[in-house]
Formats: structure tokens, sequence, C-alpha cells
């Protein structure tokens, strides 16, 4: 086998980018060939994804890799899980709604009235979040819903418009909460009142979806016959795919605007400790079980940035974090930040500080104090959370992976490393782009062997930096 090239649009919560790989038995090289914003829009009936923008932006970034590389092979799709956009007859009802809009508390009720979560954990195997799909959907004006003929998962859309085949990817499709053992869980669909033929074909991680529509085709200058491969293309899935680690003793974190904190298992922990811990099991690759927890993530310490700049108090993050790792830790509070209070946008600093108030603990005064204490109170987050998916999974977790945006941030690895009393291997940063590209490499011929194969070349190529506990 000789190295060749595939594509992987990835879609992140705020922020896309089209990657070439070229993947051989000894070779995983990457470019980037363009990063560009997805940042939501709030309109008069809440607060949507601008897929029509990402869309054309996911198009001028293959257009630019098809040009450049034209000997690409296929194209992945992955992004952030549970968004749904609703179509009738191919055509796009209205932009998706993002997960982060208040409607889904509505949802949350009408689906509890009709199952609790202990059941559905029973059936689904997911932890509870109020904007998992099916509260989404419960949540839809029902004219609207009652019109469409199909729901179809945000990489699911943009494969759509590529090929004319409308499917949904399997790892994706357990974060919806209505599969059960990898099909579509028709009991509760018929419960929850939705219509079967909104859902449809399930297809798996390495199947080709389609080729290239010949208009699309024509508009990116690329070669008849593109295929489009299925990924993982929940971009956790894919980021799994690339962590280098040992399953039976690891556990990652893809920590990005989530931390994403967990073990790999091959089949759903369905106890009542994992129950009570709030724990979810999603479909990965090569059919294992991915047990983990979403932890708030990156995203508290980007939206208190955002709010500073919004004030005129701007700054960079590279200062910021220098001047961070310059407070003393004991100096700064390490609050929760799970608290449903830092979900939503707005003024993170104020609802730290209010936390704070509650509590009866002395809030953070500077920039660098709120940037130290939302790290340390992260790190906290990972660590209590990573003994927690060791002890649900009896998996001897050694070592934690840290792989996505967040294994660029050496203090948020070290303190965890600290606080875990575990060594941190950090990288890759681009581990959902690696995973989207190797399980296409490997279903078009480049690559070849088990899940434990991918990420020994990842290992190869990719090595992590190593961070070790303070004594």
């Amino acid at each position: 086998m000789s190295a060749g090239a595939v594509a992987a649009i990835d879609l992140g919560a705020t922020s896309g980018r089209v990657i070439v790989g070229r993947v051989g038995p000894d070779v995983l090289d990457t470019t980037t060939v363009t990063r560009f914003a997805n940042s939501p829009v709030r309109a008069g009936d809440g607060l949507h994804t601008d897929i029509l923008a990402l869309y054309d932006a996911a198009l001028g970034g293959l257009r630019a890799a098809l040009h450049a590389h034209p000997d690409v092979a296929s194209i992945g799709v992955d992004s952030w899980a549970v968004d749904y956009a609703l179509l009738r007859g191919g055509r796009l009802l209205g932009n998706p709604f993002h997960y982060r809009d208040e409607r889904s508390e509505r949802g949350v009720a009408k689906v509890h009235e009709k199952m609790p979560h202990s059941t559905l954990f029973a059936r689904n195997g997911l932890q509870f979040l109020p904007f998992t799909t099916l509260y989404q959907l419960a949540a839809e004006d029902p004219d609207v819903l009652g019109f469409a003929d199909t729901a179809l998962l945000i990489p699911d859309l943009v494969a759509y418009w590529f090929t004319g085949r409308a499917v949904a990817e399997r790892t994706n499709a357990s974060t919806t909460g209505l599969l059960r053992d990898g099909t579509w869980d028709d009991e509760l669909i018929r419960t929850l009142g939705f219509a079967r033929g909104l859902l449809p074909e399930l297809v798996s991680p390495g199947e080709r979806v389609g080729m290239l529509r010949p208009d699309v085709a024509a508009s990116l200058s690329a070669p008849e016959r593109l295929p489009v491969t299925a990924v993982g293309t929940h971009d956790t899935a894919s980021a799994v795919v690339a962590v280098p680690m040992e399953a039976g003793h690891a556990a990652y974190i893809s920590c990005g605007t989530w931390g994403l904190v967990g073990v790999e298992v091959d089949s759903p922990v369905l106890t009542p400790e994992a129950l009570a811990a709030n724990f979810t099991n999603e479909g990965g690759v090569d059919g294992r079980v991915r047990l983990l927890h979403n932890v708030m993530g990156l995203w508290v310490l980007t939206e208190a940035m955002r709010g500073w700049e919004r004030a005129g108090r701007g700054i960079e993050l590279s200062s910021l974090l220098t001047q961070a790792a310059a407070v003393d830790p004991a100096a700064v509070p390490v609050f929760d930040i799970q608290d449903p209070r830092f979900l939503p946008t707005g003024d993170m600093p104020a609802r730290i500080k209010a936390w704070c108030d509650e509590h009866d603990v002395v809030a953070p005064r500077t920039q660098a104090e709120y940037a130290r204490a939302i790290i340390e109170s992260l790190a906290q987050a990972f660590t209590d959370t990573v003994a927690a998916a060791s002890r649900i999974s009896h998996v001897n977790v050694r070592t934690i992976h840290i792989v996505g945006g967040g294994a660029l941030n050496d203090l948020l690895c070290q303190r965890t490393a600290d606080r875990a009393g575990l060594p941190v291997l950090a990288g890759p940063v681009e581990a959902t782009a690696l995973g989207n590209l190797l399980v296409q490499a490997r279903a078009v011929g480049l690559v070849s062997g088990s899940l434990e194969a991918l990420r020994d070349l990842v290992q190869r190529t990719h090595a992590p930096r190593r961070f070790t506990p303070a004594p």
C-alpha cells in the first residue's frame, strides 16, 4: 500500500476546518486548507446554527483542497452532536436550532411526562443533557414537525447535499437518545409521538454514503465518481479513534468547547452507578462504546474572554494564560464548572462571582485570577470524572490523554496531571480530523487493520507531550 490523500470536513461547535490528509502504512501528514468560524445567530424565534454559511465555507475549503490535491480519494464529514435540520421533499425548512437555545427545557418536561430519565437510560444508555435530540424534537412546533418528512443530523445533512442520499451515521445517531442496541428504537419513537419516517436508514463508519452529485462535483472541479465516506460523524467518535492510548488502562479527554471525559469499553454500562453518575454510552468506531461524561470545557474561558472583548478589555489567550500561570492556585476558588448557569452565552465572570457569593467564598478579582479559577475548576472536574469513569467501568486508568484544542493549554494539562496524580499525554490537537481521515483511508484501502493499528500509526507520527504530576 502506498500513501494517498483524503479530505476531512470537521465542523466544531465554534469553528470549522477542511483538512487534507496524506495517509499510508507509515504516513499520516495533514494540511489545513481553511478554517472558518461557526457563530450561532439569534433570531426572533431563538438561537440557530447558520448552516448555509457553514456549508458554503466547507465547499470553498473543499474546492481549494481538491485544487491543491487532485488525488483526493474520499471526503468525510464530522460535526458536533445532537443538532439536526428538518426537511420536506429535500428542501430545508429553516436553519437548525442551536443546542444552547433555551427551548429544549420545554422538551424535557414533555418527554419525562411520558418516560422518566431512568427508563430512558435503560433503553439508550445516555446521560441526562437537556439538549439531547429527543428533547429538542419534543420542543419543536408540532405543525413544523408534522410537515417535515426527514430529520438529518448536521454531518448527515452536509453528506446529503453532497450526494443526494439521506442516511444517519450510527455514532452520531447514538447521541439522539432514539437508538437502542444500534438501531432506531421504534417503540420509544412511537411513545414520544414522533413520526418514524423522519429518521433515515443507519450506516456505520467506513461505509460509502454515495458519490458526489454531478452538480456538486462540477462546482468543485472535482473528479467524477468521488465518494463521500461515512466516518465517526460525531466529532468525539472521530477524536477517540486518534487517541494513541492503551484502551484498557487509559482515560481520554476530548477538550475544546466541551470536555468529553471517559474510557472506551466493549459494551454499554447500564448500571445504577452509571445512571447516578450521569454517564453516557455513545457509539464508537468499530462497534466500541464511549463511556463518558460531558464536562463544560473551555467554553467558560472563551465566553469570559468574549465578554471582556465586548467591554473593551480584550486580552490575547496566550497572555492571559501566562498571567494565570503566575497566580497562586490557593488564592482562587474552585467552583462547580458543571453548574447549569454556565451553559448559556452571557457574562461568565459575573456568573462565577455569583456562584462564589452564594457559596461564601472569595471571588476572583482580576482577569488572570478568573482564568486561573476556571483552569483549576476544569482540572478538578476532569479529575473527578476520570475517577468516576474508572470506578464505573472497572478500567484501571494509569494515563490520561488530552486531545483537541485543550492539548495546547499547558497549564490545564499540568494541573489535570497534578490534581489526578496521573501522567497526562497531550495531543494530537487535530484528533478529530485525524480520526476522520483514518477511517476514510482504511475504507479506500490506504491503510488496514484494527482500531489499535490506526492508533499505533498516530503514536508513531504524532507522539504526544507528557505532563508528569508534581510531587
